[in-house]
């Protein structure tokens, strides 16, 4: 199935404060040079957050994960998790439609759908309240027919029944998940066959439907502020920090219960919200220099910059030649390179490195200078063969580059 970005998009994208902190936190399960890796649970609070994945939303994640945006576009349009248009401000109601819910009524579930929010699924019913669509086996094959609204599983359902739901959705009400008849659970319609003594002390919903109760949630949009800023939802201690804030060792505060990384709930709360508190359960963090390092596979010297292009070059390396400014104002696009994102073309501006027949140029020299001070990249150069691509994008031109990218030809 084609997937595509939806045609009108919003203008910007900014997490909350909380979710924010709770991405950071994300972020910082993973080692140096690997925070791409939390690409989709970013671009899952993102989602809860907004109620679908826009453009924006997925350009601000790359931008954080220091990531190209296309890798990003890969991710969203490759997952059917993420919604790529927009979401009633409601719910969306996700109709199963494969066969045990197909055979006991799912097409009438679909009929009130189309009377009730929109002819077309993936569409916002005339008042934003709504949308649905029909999925795919939902697995809940034995209270058919069913369906997903928000988070949770309505199951058992008939058309009255259904009009019922979004009518008490639409007045602001929640009404309870679960079987819409009466059924507990999954047990046959006549009763229990075994199991007789457990029902005794059973809680008043089956465990999936309590859990939604107690927690709330349904059909909430997150703003973070719904759970804990704890592990497991935050990883290093010094992750739970506002944008811009200084590294901090967090310290648990005396007196007060603390999670796994020794910060309290009402710390992570303070943090949370850019509470001033926050400063007092942290201390500055001691530095940790790291030596310099050789590029990993020296390059043969196809493009020659001047320097020796040996392997025996020290360490640190030959710093490249760098511009004051781009040639003509224009600087080339260095994203196109992979392994190249919208942080690292920022710090390559900054050291005068604006164009792709400078990073052609670079000997093993330079490469290694490069590898060992580009602060929080450190290696990428080599890794993501950075002068190869730009030597290539010189040999045939940026058209037959991306072509070749496709398969890391290069």
């Amino acid at each position: 199935m084609l997937r595509r970005l939806h045609k009108e998009q919003p203008a910007s994208f900014a997490f909350t404060p909380a979710n924010l902190a709770w991405a950071q936190g994300q972020i910082s399960k993973y080692p140096e040079g690997r925070q791409a890796s939390a690409i989709i649970p970013l671009f899952w609070r993102a989602h809860e957050q907004e109620g679908w994945l826009t453009r924006a939303a997925i350009e601000h994640v790359c931008t954080m994960l220091d990531m190209p945006f296309i890798r990003g576009l890969e991710v969203a349009t490759f997952y059917f998790m993420f919604k790529l248009e927009p979401r009633g401000s409601i719910a969306n109601i996700q109709i199963c439609g494969t066969t045990s819910c197909m055979i006991c009524g799912a097409e009438d579930l679909v009929a009130v759908c189309k009377e009730l929010i929109s002819e077309k699924p993936h569409t916002v019913s005339a008042d934003g309240k709504f949308s649905w669509e029909e999925v795919e086996c939902l697995g809940a094959c034995t209270n058919a027919p069913m369906a997903q609204i928000g988070k949770d599983y309505y199951e058992d359902l008939t058309p009255a029944v259904l009009r019922d739901l979004i009518a008490r959705f639409s007045k602001g009400e929640v009404p309870v998940p679960g079987p819409q008849n009466g059924r507990y659970a999954s047990e046959p319609l006549s009763g229990l066959t075994s199991l007789k003594d457990y029902a005794a002390g059973r809680a008043q919903y089956n465990a999936s439907a309590q859990a939604a109760v107690d927690i709330g949630d349904t059909i909430k949009r997150i703003d973070g502020t719904e759970v804990p800023l704890l592990t497991p939802w935050l990883g290093k201690p010094d992750a739970v920090k506002p944008a811009g804030a200084k590294p901090e060792a967090a310290k648990p505060s005396a007196g007060k219960p603390a999670d796994e990384t020794g910060i309290t709930v009402q710390e992570a709360q303070a943090v949370a919200t850019g509470s001033p508190k926050a400063e007092a359960a942290a201390e500055p963090a001691p530095a940790k220099a790291e030596p310099a390092k050789k590029a990993d596979t020296p390059l043969s010297p196809k493009v020659g910059s001047g320097a020796a292009e040996t392997a025996d070059q020290p360490e640190e390396g030959t710093k490249p030649t760098g511009l004051d400014a781009a040639r003509g104002g224009k600087p080339d696009d260095l994203k196109k390179i992979e392994g190249i994102g919208p942080a690292l073309e920022k710090l390559c501006n900054s050291m005068g490195i604006f164009h792709y027949d400078q990073i052609a140029a670079w000997g093993v020299a330079e490469i290694a200078w490069m590898d060992s001070n580009l602060k929080g990249f450190k290696g990428r150069v080599t890794r993501d063969k950075w002068v190869p691509q730009a030597r290539l994008i010189g040999e045939v031109g940026m058209d037959e580059f991306l072509i070749r990218a496709k398969t890391n030809d290069y």
